[in-house]
């Protein structure tokens, strides 16, 4: 689908720097508006545009692209002590207040953001009324431990050329760039060719990679950043709203890394979508829009 035309845009300051937004529907319409949170580290809004629909079921949708990225400040120049967790949840309260939305949301979370999202309602924030933690694992350890898993799957020959380029630390080639599709084509978009919304976001980590590759790594299934060692899962037990957990069959968030959310968390709901890998809203994005406009309209308009 296209998605829908913005009812407000722009920037606002973080700091000394800029956070850009979009708006999609009526901020003012008694709805708590749902804000996405996109993945990454380091991707941006484009790929989650499609989300728009939700304002056809009534629920105003705000966008955003995180420090570094997209039409937010680059900082090319910053060093890993710069890009931190706590950076992120700094920029979302202050998006939230910029916006005068913080008395009254709902965080739809993306893989990486829906990490950012259980960490931002585990503080209880008094505003929040529903989480969606879409295509999330608890913990980066146990991502690590699924990826190797998935990656015993692919053909030798793949794994014998991404295993030797990750060793010489070629990522830029396209002998490796040829062996990453093979797994993304399984398990991050299985819609070929990849839809334009998410090539957007692919080229526009590829023009700056600075936060993707100090945070993550190179690749899905090569992560050697900042966040290998990263997990949330001592913190879920207290989140109190209403969550919504989505994932994909054939999803590189395997059920091992999204368990942990449905053993701790008290108010939780996971729908598995049979037909998707990480992007179940491109994948099956009638169905996607559906599950989720039924959660908020049974769980956070009740």
């Amino acid at each position: 689908m296209t998605a829908l035309p913005p009812s407000a845009k722009g920037t606002v300051p973080f700091g000394e720097h800029q956070t850009w937004y979009r708006v999609t529907g009526d901020l003012s319409s008694g709805r708590p508006p749902v804000v996405a949170l996109h993945g990454g580290p380091g991707a941006t809004h484009d790929y989650l545009l499609n989300l728009c629909a939700l304002t056809e079921a009534g629920w105003p949708v705000v966008h955003y692209d995180q420090l570094g990225n997209g039409g937010s400040t680059h900082l090319p120049e910053r060093g890993a002590d710069f890009w931190t967790v706590e950076l992120f949840l700094d920029e979302l309260d202050n998006l939230l207040r910029r916006l005068r939305i913080a008395d009254g949301y709902v965080l739809l979370g993306h893989s990486w953001g829906g990490m950012l999202g259980a960490v931002h309602a585990a503080r209880r924030p008094a505003g929040l009324r529903g989480l969606v933690i879409a295509n999330s694992p608890a913990s980066m350890p146990l991502w690590l431990q699924e990826m190797e898993t998935l990656r015993a799957d692919l053909p030798p020959d793949v794994q014998a050329t991404l295993r030797r380029h990750e060793a010489a630390g070629t990522f830029e080639t396209q002998e490796y760039f040829e062996a990453m599709r093979a797994f993304y084509d399984r398990h991050v978009c299985r819609v070929v060719p990849w839809p334009r919304d998410f090539m957007a976001t692919f080229m526009e980590i590829s023009n700056d990679p600075t936060v993707y590759l100090t945070m993550n790594g190179p690749t899905e299934f090569h992560v050697i950043g900042t966040l290998r060692d990263w997990s949330i899962q001592d913190r879920l037990a207290a989140i109190e709203v209403p969550v919504l957990l989505v994932s994909g069959r054939h999803d590189e968030a395997t059920p091992a890394t999204v368990r942990p959310f449905q053993d701790a968390i008290a108010d939780v709901r996971w729908e598995i979508f049979e037909e998707s890998s990480h992007l179940p809203h491109l994948e099956e994005p009638e169905r996607f829009t559906q599950v989720v406009a039924g959660f908020l309209d049974e769980r956070v308009a009740a």
